[in-house]
């Protein structure tokens, strides 16, 4: 956000002109010290009043500290100032941030748990394999379509109502969930709405938090925290899941998730300020705002960029995921090593997030988010000489450590979006992140039924480099100041008309 800026001080000087700036003092002028004409005029003399010394004496300022104006604070030195913080703690100083994130963690790892609960429970309740992976899948699939059909309702409504409603449907949803007579089908459909609901309401989050942090560097580091989040939490929760099963059943470990959601609307609902709509009701439906706002934003080709580099890596990158367990069999290791293979690539991303975002300036996380995209699933060609365990862990974690990239592109995408598109923009990033990771892990899995697994992966890592090398090449023709005037005046066009 731009800063405002006070108008510079007139520090022009006025030629001193005799008989023009004071009549001359016509008593004792002796007595009466030379002032500058621009402090204050000259007093004339009268026998027995008191001298302008006496009046007003001159203040006393200690050696190597200039005098200032009356009514303007002197300036602290900056060895005596407290230095301000820095980084990160300067996102966690903002008291709205605050909530936002202890709502985010809140909510996160009671949806981890409910996850694993669910399927838990939905094997146990019909026996079938199938029926009990299908409830993982029903948590990506929604995605695309909560995001593109209900994306208007990130800016036609308040920030804060739209994360409050989100976070009580989800509540009421898995309410629902832990009674006895839902039938398997009930449990699905509730599923399914769930994940319908979570791509509003992350991309409502992201665009309230350009309101709390501003446009620039804080809004990075805010997003990058809640990243880490994210993938500590994918660690953290399935480990908690696994203990609250030990010692509850399926819809026992279900209800911790009903109590973390209303957790999360509390935090946000008195944690964070009331702010108005970004876009008011233009007068058309729902799903044609919705629309037409994924046309405006997929019709830019800049916004389209930025936001395919979003999607792509990702998409190739989830294969040594969705293949970790067959292809652990294949080199022979014990399964406590599965849990290494699906770890390192969350160990390797939240360690490159933190150095990016702690170590590097915004100008640095900015020049290499081109470079580190580039190259981020290089490590994934390891695979194509079948790794052992070490190998294989290290290639995971240094392909996690290219996710870093996301840092500075934040910010370009934030840069590059109008403010009255911003949060159908970020629930359709959202809804798409999650669709392609889903549709990689599919397609992953299709491919390995024709070849090795680890020819799979290897193919991932150089294809996924491939397109993505065009995809940077095209982000680069998009840059500000590399377009052509004319499509710079459509751009501009387009997003005078989208309000």
């Amino acid at each position: 956000m731009p800063n405002d800026r006070s108008a510079p001080a007139d520090t022009s000087r006025t030629p001193t002109a005799p008989d023009a700036v004071a009549p001359a003092v016509p008593a004792d002028t002796s007595r009466t010290p030379t002032a500058p004409d621009a402090v204050a005029p000259a007093v004339p003399v009268v026998p027995g009043a008191p001298t302008p010394d006496a009046v007003t004496p001159a203040p006393v300022h200690p050696p190597g500290v200039a005098a200032v104006p009356e009514g303007v604070a002197p300036a602290v030195p900056d060895a005596l100032a407290p230095a301000a913080p820095r980084g990160y703690r300067a996102v966690f100083a903002v008291a709205e941030f605050r909530a936002v994130f202890a709502a985010h963690l809140f909510s996160l790892l009671g949806v981890v748990v409910s996850e694993l609960a669910l399927t838990v429970l939905v094997y146990d309740l019909t026996g079938s394999p199938l029926l009990s992976a299908l409830t993982f899948a029903l948590g990506l699939l929604p995605y695309l379509i909560g995001g593109t059909l209900f994306a208007g309702v990130a800016d036609r409504y308040p920030a804060r109502r739209v994360l409050v409603v989100c976070d009580l449907l989800c509540a009421a949803c898995v309410a629902v969930m832990l009674v006895p007579a839902t039938p398997v089908a009930g449990l699905l459909a509730l599923r399914c709405l769930v994940a319908a609901i979570a791509p509003v309401f992350t991309g409502t989050r992201m665009a309230a938090l350009t309101d709390i942090l501003g446009e620039g560097d804080l809004y990075v580091l805010g997003r990058s925290l809640l990243r880490i989040v994210s993938q500590s939490a994918m660690l953290i929760g399935f480990g908690a899941g696994g203990v609250l099963l030990t010692v509850l059943s399926p819809r026992g470990a279900i209800t911790v998730t009903v109590v973390t959601f209303l957790a999360s609307a509390a935090l946000l609902r008195f944690g964070t300020r009331a702010r108005p709509a970004r876009s008011g009701d233009g007068g058309g439906t729902l799903l044609k705002e919705s629309l037409a706002g994924a046309r405006l934003i997929l019709g830019d080709r800049r916004v389209r960029a930025l936001m395919l580099l979003f999607w792509v890596p990702p998409m190739f990158v989830v294969a040594p995921e969705a293949l970790a367990a067959p292809y652990a069999d294949a080199i022979g290791v014990p399964s406590a090593a599965l849990g290494l293979l699906l770890c390192s690539m969350a160990v390797g991303h939240i360690g490159a997030e933190l150095f990016v975002g702690s170590a590097l300036s915004s100008r640095n996380r900015s020049r290499i988010v081109l470079p580190v995209a580039a190259v981020g699933l290089l490590p994934l060609v390891v695979y194509a000489v079948r790794p052992g365990l070490p190998l294989a862990v290290a290639a995971l974690a240094l392909a996690g450590a290219g996710a870093a990239y996301v840092i500075g592109l934040d910010q370009w995408f934030v840069d590059a979006v109008p403010e009255e598109l911003r949060g159908r923009a970020m629930t359709l990033l959202t809804a798409g992140l999650m669709t392609v990771q889903g549709l990689g892990m599919a397609l992953a899995g299709l491919a390995a039924e024709f070849f090795p697994v680890h020819q799979v992966v290897a193919g991932s890592g150089i294809l996924g480099t491939v397109c993505t090398l065009l995809l940077v090449a095209e982000v680069r023709a998009t840059a500000p100041g590399r377009m052509s005037d004319t499509e710079g005046r459509d751009r501009a066009d387009r997003h005078v008309t989208s309000g």
